[in-house]
């Protein structure tokens, strides 16, 4: 650095000396060992993004417990259709096994021997006799469907009561993870407001929340059509406020900002952005292009939309819209072409 350059001649041991001042200077600040450097706004700042990535998190397993629950109360509504069709027919069957049995007893309600010795007619009973033989036959096979009919019932009746089970705990997860999500959001809250206003306003710019663009996105060509079609509707949701569990059109996180964008052309993405990741090819940071998906952090707990440029279009977090910004605003973990 120009600060530490020395114009006259050093000896060997000089810069050594100043090296490994060097050195542990940017290591020492590295690993925060130097206190009298952080300030209480500093500490605040980090409490509120370290809220907010917690939030973030919280959020997108809110969602994949709610898009669990949304598909349980599917399978829920398809099962209880079967149901009442399998009743249905079981009705049927038993109405139709209660005339046979009607029949049966008009027909023969006599002891078979005694009948063929009071008949003025042999004939006539062996005719009888014989058309009793056929619905005995026909009401044996009409019972056998009627028993498999049941069972049928009785195991779609215990699938759905599981199912039903499994909606009730997936509700739970659902109601845990928005608790969670408003505890974290309520607390990053409360420790921006008892900031005093100048301290308020640093972090609004140092964050650029209120902002709806940076530079924009550069003259690069989307991988598809479809690609194209997203970063278009991704770009007409720039400055819409970020709402947790929300995918538009009039609120979004991040990734429902994602999944709405590539609905608008005719693309079906999963609701999480851990899900997201693997919607799609694996392509190097380095060869992303316009409509690629961005997934930061190790977890993949936030997404952006490559734009071109060097910017992602994402949905920050609350009190920040729908904006540009760098691609290399954290960690990013993997790039998907979808």
């Amino acid at each position: 650095m120009g600060s530490h350059r020395r114009h006259a001649p050093s000896s060997g041991s000089d810069r050594g000396a100043v090296a490994a001042a060097g050195l542990l200077s940017v290591t020492a600040a590295a690993l925060g060992a130097v206190p009298a450097a952080a300030t209480p706004y500093d500490d605040t700042r980090a409490e509120v993004d370290r809220l907010y990535e917690e939030a973030e998190k919280a959020t997108e397993a809110y969602n994949a417990a709610d898009e669990r629950a949304d598909g349980l109360r599917r399978q829920v509504r398809t099962a209880q259709d079967g149901i009442a069709r399998q009743q249905e027919r079981i009705n049927a069957m038993r109405e139709s096994l209660g005339s046979l049995a009607g029949a049966q007893y008009r027909s023969g309600g006599l002891d078979p021997s005694l009948a063929l010795l009071l008949s003025d007619d042999p004939e006539d009973y062996l005719d009888k006799a014989s058309v009793l033989d056929r619905i005995t036959v026909r009401q044996a096979g009409e019972l056998r469907k009627l028993r498999g009919a049941l069972r049928s019932l009785a195991q779609d009746r215990a699938e759905a009561a599981r199912t039903l089970g499994a909606l009730e705990k997936s509700r739970k997860a659902v109601a845990a993870h928005k608790r969670t999500v408003e505890g974290k959001l309520a607390e990053a809250r409360r420790l921006l407001n008892s900031l005093p206003a100048d301290e308020r306003a640093a972090y609004d710019r140092a964050t650029r929340s209120g902002r709806a663009h940076l530079l924009g996105p550069g003259a690069a060509a989307p991988a598809s059509a479809r690609a194209a079609a997203a970063v278009a509707a991704a770009r007409s949701a720039l400055g819409r406020p970020y709402v947790w569990g929300a995918n538009g059109p009039g609120g979004f996180d991040c990734s429902g900002l994602t999944q709405w964008s590539y609905a608008q052309a005719g693309v079906s993405l999963p609701r999480t952005s851990q899900a997201q990741r693997y919607a799609g090819r694996q392509v190097p940071l380095s060869e992303a292009r316009p409509g690629d998906l961005v997934l930061y952090r190790s977890d993949a707990s936030h997404v952006g939309m490559y734009v071109g440029n060097g910017q992602v279009i994402h949905a920050p977090y609350p009190g920040a819209p729908v904006r540009y910004d760098p691609v290399g605003m954290m960690p990013v973990s993997s790039v998907t072409r979808v």
